[in-house]
């Protein structure tokens, strides 16, 4: 596997003004890891989870005024899209690296899902505390997963489970201070440590 080193400078893009220059920048210095990291991880999960998983590197296609806060590859079972499926992320916000297993309010079938997790919640409060969970890929914000486990863990679940807005990420993120700070070895490492300890969740989301 090639292994990926983040800088500042990959995270300084989302600083930029301007949706040309942004995403100028962008593609050059950000989309090409992805692409990496998307054909590498890709055959990860294809190994570990038994069928084949695309890659999807963000385009932003649909913007034209307001430049992209993050980026990111997601993974899926389907070649053609990903957002209607759970998925794995590696993405980009100007203030950290996210490595996230999501149910996002596209998934159709995201309230059998939602049941499913609240069947096994207890698989997801056995997660490491420093893990983080979220309800809105939107936002760069989230919970640690030792906050949650108490009251909002169940919160989050009933509301993806009942709210047709409602989406459940869980994994980590990493401040961009000790992003940068990470050798590409070590990088890698710890994205594949995460997705390890995702792979389970993900199978309980299908009903495997």
């Amino acid at each position: 596997m090639t292994k990926i080193k983040w800088t500042n400078k990959d995270f300084n893009v989302f600083q930029i003004d301007g949706l040309e220059q942004r995403m100028d920048a962008l593609n050059e210095c950000v989309r090409p890891k992805f692409q990496t990291l998307g054909e590498d991880f890709s055959s990860f999960f294809s190994s570990h989870l038994g069928e084949e998983f695309y890659p999807h590197v963000a385009k932003h296609a649909r913007r034209t005024v307001n430049p992209p806060n993050d980026s990111w590859v997601a993974f899926a079972p389907y070649k053609r899209g990903y957002k209607s499926l759970p998925h794995f992320q590696i993405g980009l916000w100007s203030t950290h690296l996210f490595i996230v297993l999501a149910i996002i309010y596209e998934a159709p079938q995201k309230n059998v899902m939602a049941e499913r997790l609240i069947a096994n919640r207890a698989m997801l409060q056995q997660l490491p505390d420093d893990l983080i969970v979220s309800g809105d890929h939107m936002s760069p914000a989230a919970i640690s997963m030792q906050d949650a486990k108490e009251d909002k863990l169940d919160e989050l679940l009933i509301r993806l489970r009942d709210v047709k807005k409602g989406e459940f990420l869980v994994g980590r993120h990493i401040p961009k201070d000790q992003a940068v700070k990470l050798s590409a070895s070590e990088l890698h490492q710890l994205t594949e440590d995460t997705f390890n300890r995702l792979l389970p969740i993900y199978n309980i989301i299908v009903g495997k």
